[in-house]
């Protein structure tokens, strides 16, 4: 028996259906039943094939799998879109007369039924109200929810033919169920809880927002790109309730100094971008390394070289942003694994920025990003947040020397008597330029000596699973409950997962775990195994076998069960 169902939503783009998921997801969640949520997508506005997956389960559903258990086709090339997926036990829902192909069909004209409400946008609703009725939703919550989603900005008369339709769909899954067109075991299993109802529903961009209003952002600047711009959006939205200034530049260069100049002042700020946006923006990261300024970075992940992918996955930008920027000078780079994760990294990126006066990047990507489900609750800062920032006396030295750890005190323009210099060139501790051989090299050795607190206070790595591991799969970021899921399905007590939500500096003692293994696995989402090279760099361990996927979807936690069991028979991996 199934503990989930897996749903999946296929059509055009602007045929609503990131609409179906939003009321659906949070109508269930709303119902008491744990879902999780996620896409794939064209580069368009209109047109192409995409598709949602919507897990709905009687325990956390954590990672995307590959099975399709319904399938709703929503034009004639949704089935094709989504064929590789597609198994004999799918339940095909759609209108018959539009759809061509040879798989069995279960008809019910959505579009139909929409219209004899009175427009086609209806046809949405339906569906939504066909799969509530299929999941034995409550049916209650899905109208008050629907009066309160729309009411806000829509004649009461389309309050009212939205939940009609809703009503429709939810009667055609009972119509559907009682002539066993559908069996009705495939549904009856889900167990719902009605504590879940107050559980968050949160995706990555979301809690990216969150964790950076709670590390005390006040300042956002940022040139929209796919798949970062969800959290300008987000913050710029709260803006006012959060006293944030939330600023669209006119390019990517303009983001990252007008970032630099508000943390002069006295801002706490960041910039949100992708791979080819932060491209531009590494001359502005080598600026924050010489000035010695905080600085957080949220890179989100797409496909590369150049425009790529702009709406898919991967995890490639992992030494774009370890060996951006000229010259030496230290950084962070966190790459949280789940939602909660991301919200605290986040939260924890401003903080270690501010004390450390350094960039530091919070490495998620668009799986990241679009990917939401049911948490219980995010944990609120409690007491005020720590700002590493002085009074300046008369004599201020903005870089002065002599500190062990290499950090100066960090004054700011107006909160005392001194004077606020900094520059790019190379300077001397009161921030006038020079080109003395001796003091470059001071500032040199200063601006480094952070390096080894930096690896004091580095974030471990996370074991799931056994202690008395014989193998070890080795995974960063976002791939973190796919592959704890995939080790799940394999049952193999001999078998652990060693995440890393820190990928730079790593932890000094992330080393032993490596060491106790017969056999590591490396599993990412890109074609050179970038995670396993800077492993290596920094232990000196070679990791000889890699699962690695490239073609801009996400690991599914069962192909990857299926890949990790071919490696340890000898059949598979590396690609």
């Amino acid at each position: 028996m199934e503990r989930e169902i897996s749903i999946v939503l296929c059509g055009e783009a602007g045929q609503g259906i990131q609409t179906v998921e939003q009321l659906l997801t949070k109508i269930l969640k709303l119902s008491g039943y744990y879902v999780f949520a996620t896409k794939e997508y064209m580069s368009r506005v209109r047109g192409g094939s995409n598709s949602t997956q919507i897990l709905v389960s009687d325990k956390p559903a954590r990672a995307p799998i590959s099975r399709m258990d319904v399938l709703i086709p929503l034009d004639k090339e949704a089935i094709n879109h989504v064929s590789t997926r597609l198994d004999r036990n799918t339940i095909i829902i759609g209108d018959q007369e539009n759809l061509v192909t040879d798989k069995k069909i279960i008809h019910v004209s959505f579009l139909k039924m929409a219209e004899e409400i009175g427009q086609p946008i209806y046809a949405n609703t339906i569906a939504v109200g066909l799969l509530l009725g299929l999941l034995n939703g409550d049916i209650r919550v899905g109208r008050h929810y629907l009066k309160d989603y729309f009411l806000q900005k829509n004649k009461a008369e389309f309050v009212s033919d939205n939940i009609l339709a809703l009503e429709k769909g939810f009667q055609e899954a009972k119509r559907l169920l009682k002539e066993n067109l559908i069996d009705s075991k495939r549904f009856s299993i889900l167990k719902s809880s009605a504590k879940l109802k107050n559980n968050l529903l949160l995706n990555g961009a979301e809690a990216v927002g969150l964790g950076a209003i709670a590390g005390g952002c006040n300042f956002i600047s940022s040139y929209p790109m796919s798949p970062s711009t969800g959290v300008l959006v987000f913050l710029a939205q709260y803006a006012d309730d959060f006293h944030i200034i939330a600023e669209q530049t006119e390019d990517e260069i303009s983001a990252i100094n007008m970032a630099l100049g508000a943390w002069y002042t006295g801002a706490r700020a960041m910039v949100t971008t992708s791979g080819g946006g932060f491209s531009l923006m590494t001359e502005g990261l080598s600026l924050a390394g010489m000035l010695e300024s905080p600085l957080v970075i949220h890179l989100a992940q797409r496909p590369g070289p150049s425009t790529g992918l702009p709406t898919r996955t991967e995890q490639a930008d992992l030494q774009l942003a370890l060996y951006a920027g000229h010259g030496e000078f230290p950084r962070i780079i966190l790459a949280p694994g789940n939602i909660e994760e991301t919200y605290l990294l986040t939260q924890k990126a401003f903080h270690w920025a501010d004390r450390f006066q350094i960039p530091v990047f919070i490495l998620t990507d668009q799986y990241t990003m679009d990917t939401y489900y049911n948490i219980k609750k995010l944990s609120i800062p409690r007491g005020d947040i720590v700002h590493f920032i002085i009074e300046t006396p008369a004599d201020y030295q903005r870089y002065k020397l002599g500190s062990k750890d290499g950090i100066s005190p960090r004054g700011i323009p107006g909160f005392g008597e001194g004077l606020v210099r900094v520059d790019s060139d190379e300077h001397d501790e009161m921030g006038l330029i020079t080109e003395d051989m001796v003091t470059r090299k001071k500032m040199v050795e200063k601006r480094n000596a952070r390096w080894a607190q930096l690896k004091k206070e580095a974030i471990p790595p996370v074991l799931s699973g056994t202690e008395n591991y014989r193998i070890l799969c080795v995974g960063w970021g976002s791939n973190y409950h796919t592959i704890q899921e995939a080790l799940e399905r394999l049952n193999r007590p001999d078998i652990s997962l060693l995440h890393f939500s820190q990928v730079y500096p790593i932890a000094e003692d992330s080393i032993k775990f490596l060491n106790k293994a017969e056999q590591i696995i490396s599993i990412e989402n890109n074609y050179t195994g970038q995670f396993s090279q800077l492993l290596e760099r920094q232990t000196g361990i070679t990791i000889e076998t890699k699962i690695l996927k490239y073609d801009g979807l996400p690991f599914y936690a069962d192909e990857l069960a299926q890949g990790i069991k071919e490696v340890l028979e000898g059949k598979g991996g590396q690609r």
